[in-house]
């Protein structure tokens, strides 16, 4: 019996290594090509996502400068040109800050606030559907080990009680290759969400910096 099972396994990895990745594919059944859809949309989550960060994350150091000179100086106009040109969230937050100079200064942040949070709610976008897809990817795996393990049992039960480890291989085929499918997309998901929330938390922690230098900003001549 073990001399028989151990030639199944033999031809079982030859045969496997004989495969290329298209035809273990196949093996895996259906529940691939949902993985394999899901593994394109992790893609082009994390690629639009990571290049909308990118571009928020770039800063001109001399802004605040600039943005302090203007504001010194009473060139508002100037001031509010400066952060339409500049097109990032920090400057979309000064530009409303500033739009609501003369106003009370709990308005000012609050509208800053705002400003932020819309920010902040526009760079996540996708970013729970990346989250699902790191969770539900292995999951998916799982199913169609499953799914293969029932398929092997009434393998089984249809031959009779024979083990025949070619009629079996189908349902195990299904079993091991949609689990390592499954991980394959999770995986990267997992970390792929993670570094982006990361990143968008760095960038978040430099949006509250630069709006505490606003305010400090309109605070001056207060103080003078």
């Amino acid at each position: 019996m073990m001399t028989l099972l151990q030639a199944a396994v033999e031809e079982a990895v030859v045969e496997q290594t004989r495969m290329g990745l298209g035809e273990l594919f196949m093996k895996g059944g259906w529940l691939m090509w949902v993985l394999l859809i899901l593994g394109g949309i992790t893609i082009f989550i994390f690629v639009e996502r990571f290049l909308a960060i990118r571009k928020a994350s770039v800063f001109d150091m001399n802004f605040m400068n600039r943005i302090r000179d203007y504001i010194s100086d009473g060139k508002i106009a100037a001031a509010l040109d400066l952060c339409k040109k500049t097109d990032t969230p920090i400057a979309r937050m000064v530009e409303k800050g500033i739009g609501r100079i003369g106003r009370p200064m709990s308005d000012v942040q609050t509208a800053i606030e705002n400003v932020a949070n819309l920010e902040v709610s526009r760079l996540e976008t996708n970013l729970p559907l990346l989250a699902t897809i790191a969770g539900g990817a292995p999951m998916i795996g799982f199913l169609g080990t499953v799914i293969g393990m029932v398929q092997t049992f009434m393998d089984m039960a249809a031959a009779g009680g024979t083990v025949d480890m070619s009629l079996l291989s189908s349902g195990m085929y299904v079993a091991m290759v949609t689990t390592v499918g499954g991980l394959i997309v999770g995986i990267p998901a997992y970390f792929g969400y993670n570094y982006l929330v990361a990143r968008i938390e760095k960038l978040v922690f430099r949006m509250e910096a630069n709006s505490i230098a606003f305010m400090d900003i309109l605070n001056q001549p207060v103080q003078k």
